[in-house]
């Protein structure tokens, strides 16, 4: 399933992965394990914050990808399942209107 991972990274656990380096390992190895469709990384509430869309196989894999953004950045992460134009079209098709 198509999912959105939006990950909200804690200030000041974002300023010292950035400082000490480990900012960029950590964003690397997560997309190397969620084989991301799309990645984007923005602010919003003042907290440096990735909106990363990827195929959900397996719900087991949450805590793989959810522990390093928690453990390393203090980040809150949430998942939503979300549809792309052809996903909208074929949902609405089923309404059968």
């Amino acid at each position: 399933m198509r999912t959105l991972l939006k990950v909200e990274m804690d200030t000041e656990k974002a300023n010292d992965a950035i400082k000490n380096g480990t900012l960029q390992k950590t964003v690397e190895a997560a997309m190397e394990a969620l084989h991301p469709e799309a990645a984007y990384f923005t602010a919003q509430n003042g907290c440096r914050t990735a909106f990363i869309f990827f195929d959900m196989t397996d719900s087991s894999n949450m805590p793989k990808f959810s522990e390093p953004f928690f453990l390393e950045l203090g980040a809150k992460v949430s998942y939503t399942p979300v549809m792309d134009r052809d996903d909208l079209r074929k949902g609405l098709s089923a309404l059968g209107r």
